[in-house]
């Protein structure tokens, strides 16, 4: 079957198809994200095609829609437009119409904010009367907080002298958040936001705090994805090449097993890790600048090269 075929098929045997860059849980362009943000306010459930995972359905569906830009929409079998057109759609309350589907119900979210935070907000506040704060979180879970005022559709979060303003997509991400202010070292301080409804990550971990791991026998897989030349000019104790049977491992192991993924410089592990989160595995770190990094940091006599 060609691809113009298999995208024929596809459009129409789903009712909602959506072309993008990433995945609805990871969209890769802000584009991508912002429709997944939309989409997600009316449908519980659509397909997703990720184009950047074959070159051949990118370039096939610009064809297939005649359009040359991703996202692309697609609704009962028609193509509906890309990210302008679906903004524009649901700013117009036209969008509800085209998906035969209306907004779900939003209730405002559950949100704790710390004493520390709020003294933070007092701090940064330099207008009268209470503190009124915006909060935005987008379909890659990226945050925005900002003073502003309440506007049509906000669902607003209120307790004693702050008010906390969401619209829609963003409440839906925010129950259960905790808003805090944490001070580092040398004094200097940031917000602080843990949401339980955030997807997995990959986290970054200084090579200190792992050689840390080692010492104190804490369980985890510790994997080197440079190639067998590189790990034979240097290597760290403890580690496993992910060779043929490094992969073999990985397949098998519990996904909820913790993950520890080292490169040159740390691009090369961060793609690794990456990958292990798509596959399931929802405990992935990095080692922050690889083993560079550790050589400099750690164990001066791992050769530099």
């Amino acid at each position: 079957m060609s691809t113009q075929e298999s995208l024929r098929k596809l459009v129409q045997e789903n009712e909602f198809v959506l072309f993008m860059k990433g995945t609805r849980s990871a969209p890769q362009c802000g584009f991508s994200a912002t429709v997944v943000s939309i989409l997600d306010d009316f449908l519980d459930d659509y397909a997703t095609v990720n184009v950047l995972a074959d070159p051949e359905v990118r370039a096939g569906i610009k064809e297939f829609s005649s359009w040359p830009t991703i996202p692309q929409l697609y609704v009962k079998g028609e193509f509906i437009g890309g990210c302008d057109i679906v903004k524009e759609l649901n700013a117009s309350g036209e969008l509800a119409d085209v998906l035969g589907r209306r907004p779900a119900q939003v209730a405002p979210p559950e949100v704790a904010v710390t004493e520390a935070a709020l003294n933070a907000l007092r701090e940064f506040h330099d207008g009268e009367g209470p503190l009124s704060v915006r909060v935005q979180i987008s379909g890659r879970f990226e945050y925005g907080m900002d003073f502003d005022g309440e506007q049509p559709g906000d669902l607003v979060v209120s307790g004693p002298g702050l008010q906390l303003l969401f619209d829609r997509p963003s409440a839906k991400r925010a129950d259960g958040m905790v808003i805090d202010f944490v001070k580092g070292p040398n004094g200097e301080g940031g917000f602080k936001i843990d949401n339980p409804n955030e997807p997995p990550k990959v986290r970054q971990v200084p090579p200190a705090a792992i050689k840390a791991w080692l010492d104190e026998g804490k369980s985890f897989e510790f994997f080197d994805v440079r190639t067998p030349a590189e790990r034979e000019t240097a290597a760290i104790d403890g580690t496993r090449l992910l060779d043929d049977a490094g992969r073999a491992l990985l397949e098998n192991l519990e996904k909820d097993t913790v993950l520890v993924f080292h490169c040159h410089h740390g691009m090369r592990s961060q793609a690794a890790a990456e990958h292990c989160l798509k596959l399931g595995f929802t405990q992935v770190y990095n080692v922050a600048g690889g083993i560079a990094a550790w050589s400099r940091d750690v164990d001066p006599s791992i050769p530099q090269y």
